[in-house]
């Protein structure tokens, strides 16, 4: 589950990116485009930085600022299509992915706190 959620968050990251770069070159385009490319890149190094956690308390500590990440790319996406810079058909595949990562996330978040309070 850790490399598919690796892989996935690499993958979600570049997919973002790439919506990023076509934004148009417009004051809110530009804006949005740094803060799409911000929070999801981070997404999927903070997974990363997780995953090395030398603790189980630092393991949640970083899975929390992965959830918060995930949620302010869902918020870009989402205000991106509003701003009608994009369309949702294009925006779609993305913004469920954003949201399923973020659902899983929340979920590995709630295990661990669990695991971590019987130790």
């Amino acid at each position: 589950m850790e490399r598919n959620l690796k892989l996935r968050s690499n993958k979600f990251a570049h997919e973002c990116v790439k919506i990023a770069l076509s934004l148009p070159q417009t004051y809110l385009g530009n804006h949005i485009r740094n803060q799409l490319v911000r929070c999801t890149t981070s997404v999927a190094a903070n997974y990363r930085a997780a995953l090395l956690g030398q603790t189980k308390k630092s393991f949640i500590a970083k899975l929390s600022i992965v959830i918060e990440e995930a949620d302010e790319c869902i918020f870009w996406l989402e205000f991106l299509i509003e701003e009608k810079l994009m369309t949702y058909e294009l925006c779609s595949e993305v913004l469920n992915e954003a949201k399923e990562l973020t659902a899983i996330f929340v979920s590995s978040r709630k295990t661990a706190e669990k695991t971590e309070k019987r130790i």
